[in-house]
């Protein structure tokens, strides 16, 4: 007969060995990077920027079900212990997120417009035009991140972003919502997953505030960590609702486009009154038309997206918690977040 546990036990345990297996996922995809992070030194950076974007992608679609597979073997008494639900192949899992079929690409491609009109572009017009600094600091960031391509001719700029926003949408979206979400919600209730990896890809984002020079405001880079982490919560519940990852990409990678032409127009001494009008304005008015067009699908979406964000904040009736267990899981939630956050700075970022 097994032994009564606790419901702080157990909620921590399922944490513990979730970050276990986190480990050994980073720790790979690190060894896979250490070659290519190295070809910096040697190859010209207009050609080397695309090709590591490039590799990072080949690199997390490769590491990730190949460690998960590891993790899989080596943790597999304390996989039968925790996982919620039958685990079958946790790789093949986290490939599935990948599926587009002739049924469902259209829906698909539809979700990722949903996503890009009505949360990416008013988030991103009312965040510059409300705090008109964040144009200086992304700049800043890139400006230290050597993104040289910023830096030339228009022909030089646009061949770039075709390549660089898909690739970082795709090893963002891929590590964030397609592992640390999708994973997590077979260890612990979807509503964690969602905060954890929500709260890791904030920080990401706050994160280049620690890489940039003293003095700069920390309003600018807390306003951003609170922009992309509302954007992970409402990317990663879509992700597990459909089990679909290319909305999110699709979305964040046109989003990413957008987002770098307005870095560029600003580098290249326009203010964000030339993307308001030529730009932001327009898409906003598409917003409110797929709005209107939308609106039964969208209205059903938020009520149950509502009730899915309000369980997080209830007692978890199969681990038998008490009020003040509700409480402790989600400091839990939050300081394994930032764990995983310290551990992905010095191996994935």
């Amino acid at each position: 007969m097994r032994r009564y546990e606790t419901p702080f036990k157990t909620i921590f345990r399922q944490r513990i060995y979730f970050l276990l297996e986190v480990l050994i996922i980073f720790l790979g995809i690190f060894l896979f990077r250490i070659i290519p992070d190295s070809l910096r030194f040697i190859i010209d950076p207009a050609i080397f920027e695309p090709l590591q974007y490039l590799l990072r992608v080949v690199i997390i679609i490769t590491a990730v079900p190949l460690f998960l597979h590891l993790a899989t073997f080596l943790m597999e008494k304390q996989r039968k212990k925790l996982i919620l639900k039958e685990d079958i192949s946790p790789s093949k899992n986290y490939l599935n997120l990948f599926k587009i079929t002739k049924k469902n690409f259209k829906f698909q491609l539809l979700y990722g417009v949903l996503l890009l009109f009505l949360i990416f572009i008013p988030l991103d017009f009312f965040t510059y035009f409300l705090s008109p600094e964040m144009l200086h600091y992304q700049s800043t960031v890139l400006v230290f991140g050597y993104n040289s391509y910023f830096f030339g001719n228009y022909v030089i700029f646009l061949s770039s972003i075709i390549i660089i926003p898909l690739c970082v949408a795709i090893y963002e979206e891929s590590l964030t919502r397609g592992f640390l979400a999708n994973r997590g919600s077979d260890y612990f209730n979807k509503m964690s997953a969602v905060i954890l990896s929500s709260f890791f890809f904030g920080l990401g984002h706050f994160g280049y505030f620690f890489t940039l020079p003293f003095g700069l405001p920390i309003m600018v880079p807390t306003i951003w960590f609170l922009q992309t982490f509302f954007v992970g919560i409402i990317l990663a519940m879509v992700m597990q609702r459909r089990h679909w990852i290319l909305p999110g990409i699709f979305a964040h990678t046109l989003n990413n486009v957008i987002t770098s032409h307005a870095i560029w127009n600003y580098l290249n001494g326009k203010d964000f009154s030339f993307m308001t009008m030529y730009v932001y304005l327009p898409l906003l008015i598409i917003a409110i038309g797929l709005f209107i067009w939308q609106f039964s699908r969208i209205k059903e979406s938020l009520s149950i997206g509502f009730k899915e964000f309000k369980t997080y904040f209830a007692r978890d009736k199969s681990l038998k918690e008490r009020s003040s267990d509700v409480l402790i899981r989600i400091i839990l939630d939050f300081l394994f977040g930032l764990i995983i956050f310290l551990i992905g700075y010095f191996t994935v970022f």
